[in-house]
């Protein structure tokens, strides 16, 4: 059980690598622009409204261990319910002063914080440390597969120290004793509406509205200098994006409103290759990207082929649009870098066959997922919670 005067403990190795893997491609295929400047979040409520309730499921077990985890340390076994789960990235230039997790009116029924860390300081960022104010431990320096967990009131004041560069990337949830705020209740019903809503069965990503994803540098002005994040996580990557959705110029002022244009079929660009396939809209084209970067250490060992009609040198017309989609959604510097710190470096090897074989993986696994989710429906809808199921209790 942890200290009275300052309840918190910290567990090293709590969740394995590959789960910290997974959870990556997650957020960084679906975040949006988050509460705080230069911090961008998933929720699972999020993946729900936009189609990816089957990614929810990664987040089953986990939730699950950190809440005996939680009760465990604090002893309040069957005490508590899960308020909040949500992926967090802090990106250059985020922090947060001295505060306790509770310190607003509609934060009182936060009891407990549990917050894994998904990568590493020094490797994948620079700045980013967390302090406790008082009590032992004080500073703790992020590892990937680390939890920290402490109580939510000011018995844990704390901070964040700004964020120098690359990307800061945690699981975080929040538990209340209280359970008028259980967050599982919520989600069963937006799951069971989405489930009933989507007739085709189709896990196709449906973006969330424009000004989700754009990140404002100069929200006092009527222009509105930025650009859109899931554009900008594709850039870093080596991506750009091409439509024949009868690309004009845009104005600057009208940014927001030529969003429908990601909204649409596109394909993706790497120098002067066109990939042919078409992707639904560019929040599909990230996922397969980022899916593409997570299991790219395993293709590079297989063997793959494609045809050479898969891939096409770009026309000069064409190079002109995909000029002017960028500079349209990524006319200026973003906050992301390129997510790694200033003197490491990360081998990002590229082959286009590897990544049409991720792609069919990528729908494999998501049908898969998407199987596993329907399966479990109906036992959460008649629970009330989101919990998982044995292979042997789903056959029966």
């Amino acid at each position: 059980m942890a200290s009275n005067d300052h309840p918190r403990r910290i567990i090293r190795n709590f969740i394995p690598i590959q789960v910290c893997k997974e959870l990556e491609f997650i957020h960084k295929s679906n975040c949006t622009v988050g509460y705080r400047p230069n911090v961008f979040s998933t929720t699972l409520s999020h993946l729900i409204a936009t189609n990816c309730a089957h990614l929810i499921m990664p987040f089953i077990p986990i939730r699950e261990k950190l809440k005996e985890k939680v009760e465990e340390v604090f002893d309040c076994e069957y005490e508590l319910f899960i308020e909040f789960t949500g992926l967090i990235s802090w990106n250059e230039g985020a922090s947060i002063g001295w505060h306790s997790d509770d310190n607003r009116s509609y934060l009182e029924q936060r009891d407990f914080t549990a917050v894994c860390y998904l990568n590493s300081y020094g490797q994948d960022f620079s700045g980013g440390m967390f302090h406790f104010q008082d009590g032992e431990p004080t500073n703790y320096l992020p590892k990937a597969g680390d939890l920290v967990v402490y109580s939510a009131d000011n018995r844990n004041i704390h901070c964040v120290d700004e964020i120098n560069d690359g990307e800061r990337l945690t699981l975080t949830l929040w538990f209340s004793r209280n359970s008028s705020f259980d967050e599982d209740a919520k989600l069963v019903s937006l799951l069971t509406q989405s489930i009933l809503n989507n007739e085709s069965a189709s896990c196709i990503p449906l973006p969330a509205p424009s000004n989700m994803y754009w990140f404002s540098l100069d929200q006092g002005s009527d222009h509105q200098q930025g650009y859109d994040i899931c554009f900008a996580r594709l850039f870093i990557l080596g991506f750009n994006i091409y439509t024949t959705q009868g690309m004009t110029c845009f104005s600057e002022k009208h940014i927001l409103e030529s969003s429908d244009v990601l909204m649409k079929p596109l394909k993706l660009v790497r120098g002067d290759n066109l990939y042919c396939q078409e992707f639904a809209n560019l929040l599909h084209a990230l996922q397969a990207v980022q899916y593409y970067v997570w299991k790219q250490p395993a293709l590079q060992q297989s063997e793959v082929t494609m045809g050479t009609s898969d891939i096409v040198l770009l026309s000069e017309e064409q190079k002109e649009i995909v000029h002017e989609l960028r500079s349209v959604f990524l006319g200026t510097k973003t906050t992301f870098c390129d997510s790694y710190p200033a003197g490491s470096s990360r081998e990002f090897h590229f082959d286009w066959a590897c990544f049409s074989a991720a792609i069919a993986s990528w729908k494999e696994d998501t049908f898969e997922l998407h199987k596993q989710l329907l399966m479990h429906l109906p036992f959460w809808k008649d629970y009330r919670s989101l919990f998982s199921i044995s292979s042997l209790v789903v056959e029966k």
